[in-house]
């Protein structure tokens, strides 16, 4: 079930057509290293980005990468992971998806940034 991309949604575009994918529409982000939304205007290489999921995971690949691939229901109860982003002006409580996929959308966006989901807890987030 390949989409245009969760994160061209958190761009603005459109959602995962897959009803049994719809919890995970727009839960994931880039944030750049002050903790800030990154979308396709600030960061190009997203529209790049080719995103499934499968067994439990969200799959993203992109060309001349290896695949990344993030597992979909983790507990969040460690608050060391727990990161405030700022989305659309307003602070949404995130967690952070750590150091590899770090890694992967730095080398891919060619900027510092971190993998991040949207904190179940955080409520509704205004992609604006």
């Amino acid at each position: 079930m390949t989409t245009e991309s969760p994160f061209q949604p958190i761009a603005g575009a459109t959602a995962l057509a897959d009803e049994a994918a719809r919890p995970y529409d727009r839960r994931w982000l880039a944030v750049d290293d002050q903790d800030r939304w990154l979308d396709v205007g600030r960061a190009p290489g997203l529209a790049g980005l080719d995103v499934s999921l499968r067994f439990g995971y969200l799959v993203i690949r992109a060309d001349g990468m290896l695949r990344l691939d993030v597992p979909l229901d983790v507990i969040e109860d460690d608050d060391s992971v727990e990161r405030t982003a700022s989305i659309g002006g307003r602070d949404v409580r995130v967690v952070d998806e750590g150091e590899l996929a770090s890694a992967w959308f730095s080398q891919w966006l060619g900027q510092p940034c971190r993998l991040v989901k949207v904190h179940p807890d955080a409520g509704p987030v205004n992609w604006a």
